[in-house]
C-alpha cells in the first residue's frame, strides 16, 4: 500500500526538483498530484516517466492526502499548511514560516531525524534554510567528537536560492556584458554578473542579514543552543550549488586527520580532500548530487582547537527537494504515519 503525496509550488525550481527526487528514491507513493496557483494551473510537470499537469492549490481537497511537500513561499505556508494539516496530511514545509515555532520540528534526518516524532503538536515540519542544512550536515559528526563552541562562517549562494527569476537575471545579465548591451538590475539590489553581492533577504537592526540570522537560530535548534556561530552571506554569480567557507572551535582537540576519518564515515558526507590541484569540489561539481562535500579540512592556528573547511553542496536538492523527501522517508520508515487509503 503506497501513500498519496502533494506537492505544493510544484511548478518552481524546488518543486519540480521534489517530484524527480520523489521518482529517483521510487517514493512509495501511490498517487503524486503536482499543485501550484492558479495562473500556473495546467502547466506540465515531469514526475518520473509521466508528465503531471498542475492543478490549483486554492481548489484541491487535501482530504485522502498523506503527504504534503511544500515549496510555495512563507505566505502561501502559512495560509495554507495549517489548513491542510488540519486535513490530516502532513505538511513538510521548505519556506521559513515554521523553523522557529516551538510545537514544529526542524529536521535534517543526518543530524536530528529522532526530532521528527513531535510532528503530531500541529501535523507540520520543517525544513532548514538551504545553508543550514549543509552546514550542519557537516558539523554533527565533529561536533558529537569533540563538541562545537563557535562557528564563523562564510557563504557563497548562487543565484537558484533566490529562485528562477533570479537564474534568468544573471544569464540576461551575462549576455548583456558580452553583447554590450544595458545591464539591468531587477531581482538582486546590484548587478551579480561577474559580482558579488553581501545581502541575501533584509537587514535586521543588529546589521546582519535574515539570511544570516536564520543559520545561526536554526543551527541552534537543530544541533544545540549553546553553539555559538556568526555568519556572513553572499550572492555569487553561480546557477546551482551553495558553497561555505566553515571555521570551527571545538572544546576539546580534534586534528584534520580525524575529523576527516570522522566525516569519511558520516551519513550525508562525501570527503574530497587532496592537497593538490584540483583536489576539491567545486559548486559545479555538486550539481544533481545528494551528498554534501567537504574539502580543504586543515588545522586553524589562530585559536585553540580549530578547524578550517570548505562545504558543498546542490542548494535545490539537499538544501531543499531532497532534505523535505528524506523527512518523508523517515515518517513511513519509522511508521509515524500509516497511508490513509486501505489496500484494495
Amino acid at each position: 500500500m503506497g501513500y498519496k503525496v502533494a506537492v505544493v509550488g510544484a511548478t518552481g525550481n524546488v518543486g519540480r526538483e521534489m517530484l524527480a527526487i520523489l521518482a529517483e528514491r521510487e517514493f512509495p507513493a501511490d498517487e503524486v498530484v503536482a499543485l501550484a496557483s492558479r495562473k500556473s494551473q495546467g502547466v506540465e510537470c515531469s514526475y518520473g516517466d509521466k508528465t503531471l499537469r498542475a492543478k490549483a492549490l486554492d481548489h484541491y481537497d487535501f482530504a485522502d492526502v498523506d503527504i504534503c511537500l511544500m515549496s510555495a513561499g512563507s505566505a502561501v505556508s502559512k495560509e495554507w499548511s495549517p489548513r491542510i494539516a488540519a486535513a490530516g496530511a502532513v505538511v513538510i514545509d521548505n519556506s521559513s514560516a515554521w523553523r522557529m515555532d516551538p510545537d514544529v520540528p526542524l529536521i535534517v534526518p543526518e543530524v536530528n531525524a529522532d526530532a521528527a516524532a513531535g510532528f503530531s503538536k500541529k501535523n507540520i515540519i520543517a525544513n532548514p534554510n538551504c545553508s543550514t542544512a549543509q552546514l550542519v550536515v557537516a558539523l554533527k559528526p565533529l561536533h558529537d567528537k569533540a563538541t562545537i563552541k563557535r562557528v564563523v562562517v562564510a557563504t557563497y549562494q548562487s543565484v537558484s536560492g533566490a529562485g528562477k527569476q533570479a537564474m534568468d537575471e544573471l544569464f540576461s545579465q551575462t549576455k548583456a556584458v558580452f553583447t554590450l548591451d544595458e545591464v539591468k538590475t531587477k531581482n538582486f539590489t546590484k548587478r551579480i554578473a561577474f559580482n558579488v553581492i553581501p545581502h541575501i533577504d533584509v537587514f535586521m537592526d543588529d546589521g546582519a542579514t535574515r539570511e544570516e540570522w536564520k543559520m545561526v537560530v536554526e543551527t541552534k535548534k537543530i544541533l544545540d543552543p549553546k553553539i555559538r556561530l556568526v555568519a556572513t552571506c553572499v550572492r555569487v554569480p553561480v546557477f546551482v550549488g551553495h558553497s561555505e567557507a566553515v571555521n570551527i572551535e571545538f572544546e576539546h582537540p580534534l586534528s584534520a586527520d580525524e575529523a576527516r576519518e570522522i566525516l569519511r564515515n558520516a551519513p550525508g558526507c562525501i570527503v574530497i580532500d587532496k592537497r593538490e590541484d584540483g583536489g576539491y569540489v567545486t559548486p559545479y561539481e555538486a550539481v544533481g548530487e545528494d551528498a554534501t562535500y567537504i574539502s580543504r579540512i586543515r588545522e586553524d592556528a589562530t585559536v585553540e582547537n580549530g578547524l578550517c573547511l570548505w562545504v558543498v553542496s546542490d542548494n535545490l536538492r539537499k538544501g531543499a527537494a531532497l532534505n523535505a523527501v528524506q523527512i518523508a522517508e523517515v515518517l513511513i520508515n519509522r511508521k509515524l504515519i500509516r497511508a490513509k487509503r486501505k489496500a484494495a
